[in-house]
């Protein structure tokens, strides 16, 4: 897959097929799409191309209240994308100029005009343009006046799956991975860098690799314990880890993001990691006491081995 992120270099493209979207999650219901969109490059003897936008347009139309909980940070939907066999990303600033454009001239001046479109691929409800205000009739009017076809997926095909990306948003907020991930197609990532914590997890003989500088947009999942699959710069791990404010060594803890790595002896601080979460333990709990805790862990490890060892 080739990644573009100069519009006005997009040039040599042969019979541009394209969709556009945010697609956050790259789940199962943006999969429904991706395929179709490769089927109908096959069919005219073109290339696939999504065209998207970075940041989020609602970062740029509500800086201060955008609230906004992402499923997947850039790489990692670039990853997915190259791996859903995507030809060509084209990713281009939003900006508020662009929110402004009407329906018409979007069609006419962006994907006609300098992407060169020779077919777009859209679900039944896509809206588009200053306000929403284009669809798919338009689109088809425009696609016969401009020349280009328009191929719709209707409603049964993308509505059987039955998945969005706020259900899967609601499922990992939940602390539901399971369901999150049946949704996507995929087990739900985080990824960051390991940081130096209290290291109080060495003290009990579960040392601890603390994730830190996660995506300050990148949704992460409930509070609670998780059998987990890691990879770092030392292989791939099984493992558990924990998201939650730690209530039985801080009374006010902050907020942490801390992973038990099965088998790993060596010392990865500074390295990167990304775990992917499949199953959910338990609640985070309040022990009696540093024993108590620590009995507790060594059940969850047999009990994240079991649940890996089914996945």
């Amino acid at each position: 897959m080739q990644v573009h992120t100069d519009i006005g270099a997009f040039r040599g493209i042969r019979r541009p097929v394209l969709t556009t979207g945010t697609f956050d999650g790259v789940h199962l219901g943006h999969q429904v799409i991706l395929d179709r969109l490769r089927s109908v490059a096959r069919r005219e003897g073109g290339e696939s191309v999504l065209f998207t936008f970075h940041p989020h347009p609602r970062m740029v139309l509500y800086p201060n209240d955008h609230g906004l909980r992402l499923l997947n940070t850039q790489e990692e939907k670039q990853r997915l994308l190259a791996q859903a066999g995507l030809d060509h990303l084209l990713v281009v600033p939003f900006s508020r100029a662009f929110s402004r454009m009407h329906a018409a001239e979007y069609v006419r001046d962006v994907l006609v005009g300098q992407l060169g479109v020779h077919a777009v691929v859209i679900g039944y409800d896509h809206r588009f343009g200053r306000n929403r205000e284009g669809d798919i009739h338009l689109l088809r009017q425009l696609g016969k006046a401009l020349d280009f076809l328009v191929e719709e997926i209707p409603a049964q095909e993308i509505d059987h799956v039955q998945v969005s990306s706020t259900k899967v948003r609601e499922a990992l907020l939940a602390g539901e991975v399971a369901k999150a991930n049946a949704l996507l197609g995929y087990a739900y990532m985080l990824s960051g860098v390991v940081v130096k914590g209290r290291q109080l997890g060495r003290t009990i003989g579960w040392p601890t690799a603390n994730v830190g500088a996660i995506d300050p947009v990148k949704l992460i999942p409930g509070n609670g314990v998780y059998a987990i699959t890691a990879d770092t710069g030392h292989g791939h791990f099984q493992g558990m880890m924990s998201i939650g404010v730690r209530p039985t060594v801080e009374e006010n803890g902050a907020r942490t993001v801390e992973a038990h790595l099965f088998g790993l002896e060596a010392d990865i601080y500074g390295e990167a990691i990304t775990v992917r979460l499949h199953h959910r333990l338990r609640d985070e709990l309040r022990f009696a006491s540093m024993e108590e805790m620590k009995q507790r862990i060594a059940v969850d490890k047999q009990e994240a081995l079991r649940a890996l060892a089914e996945r």
